[in-house]
């Protein structure tokens, strides 16, 4: 028996082997809306052409009719969707390294090393963390993206979630779109940041260049919690918190407020240096081969027992000596004023 969505309750879903039976009732905030584009912000886990896909395959019906992409949906519209996952069975079982650091027969929390990608794809068809994980857990090759509820970029180091059936895996995506699980990061950021704040700009892909996201009137909303932490002579170091989880969201939003992460080539994150540095801090920096973004902590509700799970990772100890080396140039540069 399905469950259907009530105007002030998120949606419900059940489970048919490897599909997932959505039940929707249109809320004001969507009314006049295409229906892809009314289901695409209802279910964020999902890609817009996904959902495109599912309409024009008919697994979509707008009051027990199926419709096209277009149709403009009203209020009270009952919608229902079939959304087909994709097995993970084209994905090699591959020994890749990383660490565990929650683990249960529901989920489990990995913490992924800098320069690991998350998932194959153009240019990294395997030894991606995704092929680690069916080898180290064969159960995982029946989920869509081997139980992956989200991913990180291949530079940023820190933890991930990942589901173990498709039960829990449902509940975590349902979950990480709508914000109940919280994710904090360490950014080092160029520049001198004053004080905290939120960045609310929204993000899409850049036209210009595909591999690129940018702050977009028409992107998807994007919001970045920040919080300063401690500030160097040219440099910051915060804490960011997501509300929302868009590709690359962090290094856009830092560099859309003027403080590109360091180290970040692709969005400005070019090297900066204090008046006359202490020559190991420019010299670390200087080979830096990564970002200096690192995702620390992954806290939620765990979806099937009820138990508050928190998880943190170390920082790596690349990123360690960086901060160190900040501080002890901070100390350098007190010295020289002196």
């Amino acid at each position: 028996m399905r469950s259907r969505g009530a105007l002030e309750a998120p949606h419900k879903a059940i489970i048919v082997s490897q599909s997932i039976l959505h039940d929707l009732e249109i809320s004001e905030e969507l009314v006049g809306l295409r229906l892809d584009q009314a289901l695409a912000i209802k279910f964020p886990q999902y890609s817009r052409s996904q959902i495109k896909t599912w309409i024009d395959a008919g697994q979509v019906h707008l009051n027990g009719t199926v419709r096209r992409p277009k149709h403009p949906v009203v209020l009270k519209d009952q919608v229902e969707m079939t959304a087909t996952l994709d097995a993970s069975a084209d994905i090699e079982p591959q020994a890749v390294d990383f660490s565990v650091v929650y683990s249960d027969e529901d989920l489990i929390v990995v913490d992924k090393p800098a320069g690991c990608v998350v998932h194959p794809g153009a240019g990294n068809k395997d030894g991606t963390l995704a092929n680690g994980l069916i080898h180290r857990y064969a159960e995982l090759e029946s989920l869509p993206r081997a139980g992956l509820v989200h991913r990180l970029d291949k530079e940023t180091s820190g933890l991930l979630l990942v589901a173990r059936n498709h039960n829990s895996y449902q509940l975590l995506t349902s979950m990480m779109a709508n914000r109940d699980i919280s994710r904090s990061y360490i950014a080092l950021c160029n520049g001198i940041i004053i004080s905290g704040g939120t960045i609310d700009e929204p993000i899409g892909r850049d036209p210009n260049n595909r591999l690129k996201m940018k702050i977009k009137r028409d992107g998807r909303k994007a919001i970045s919690h920040y919080r300063v932490t401690e500030k160097y002579r040219s440099h910051t170091l915060c804490e960011v918190t997501l509300e929302t989880g868009r590709t690359h969201q962090i290094r856009v939003h830092m560099t859309h407020l003027g403080h590109p992460i360091v180290g970040d080539k692709r969005y400005g994150g070019r090297l900066v240096l204090p008046s006359k540095p202490l020559d190991e801090f420019r010299d670390a920096l200087s080979q830096l081969d990564r970002h200096v973004l690192h995702a620390k902590a992954l806290a939620f509700v765990h979806p099937v027992t009820g138990e508050q799970i928190s998880t943190q990772s170390p920082t790596p100890q690349t990123l360690t000596r960086i901060l160190q080396l900040a501080k002890q140039d901070q100390l350098y540069g007190a010295a020289e004023r002196n």
